[in-house]
Parts: C-alpha cells; structure tokens; sequence
C-alpha cells in the first residue's frame, strides 16, 4: 500500500507508514513539514527539502493527472540546479551505504516528486 520500489535499492513510501526494516535510510524529501507530525516522533533519518519542487512547480501540479508529464519534465530541469544537485549528491551517498527510502506525505506515491526522484537516482545505479 502506497509503496513503489525502483532500482539500486531505492524505495518510496509515504511518510504516515511506519517504517519497517527493509527501510534503510529514511528520508523526507517534501520541502512542507508533513500535516499532523510532531517533530518529537518524526519516522525518518534526515530532512531533505532542496530536494523537492519548488513551491510554485508544486501549486502548479496541484497532483492534477494531466499535468503528471509536464510536471515531471519541469522538476528535471529544477533538479539540475545547484541547491538540488547537492541534495541528490547526499541521497547517492545514503543509496550507496544500503537501501534507501524517500518519503513523501503525498498520497498517491506513484505519481509524486520522491517517485520521479527515486527514478532519477536509479537511473545512476
């Protein structure tokens, strides 16, 4: 449920599961603090905001079906950015140490910003 696995040992689930073993490394890649989560109890490793689409990609989305390709062609091109380029570098580092899981409060995972993340990242693998 919610769950989607890519290559080279990168999963993306959504951040209200709780984590399981296979996990890895936890990481948040929203650039909001996920609605009723108290930071005291935060399920992840590390907070990964430069990761995530800009604030007005993200409005613009809307996680409109539609609008899924193009929003994916445009957060590529913020990926390549100097803020995002850092963020992708730690994430290969956490990818290299094991597995690795992006997680995002979206709730369909399959059509998110972690999932086109961990796809850029498998993509390296």
């Amino acid at each position: 449920m919610g769950e989607i696995s890519g290559r080279g040992g990168i999963r993306v689930r959504r951040v209200y599961e709780p984590p399981e073993p296979a996990d890895g490394a936890r990481v948040l890649v929203d650039r909001l603090w996920p609605r009723g989560m108290a930071k005291a109890d935060a399920p992840f490793d590390e907070w990964c905001k430069e990761a995530a689409p800009s604030s007005e990609l993200r409005r613009w989305y809307g996680h409109e079906a539609e609008r899924f390709a193009g929003f994916v062609e445009r957060y590529r091109q913020e990926l390549a950015g100097d803020a995002a380029q850092r963020a992708l570098g730690r994430l290969r580092e956490l990818a290299a140490d094991g597995p690795l899981t992006l997680l995002t409060a979206t709730k369909e995972v399959s059509a998110s910003h972690a999932a086109v993340l961990a796809e850029v990242l498998g993509e390296e693998a």
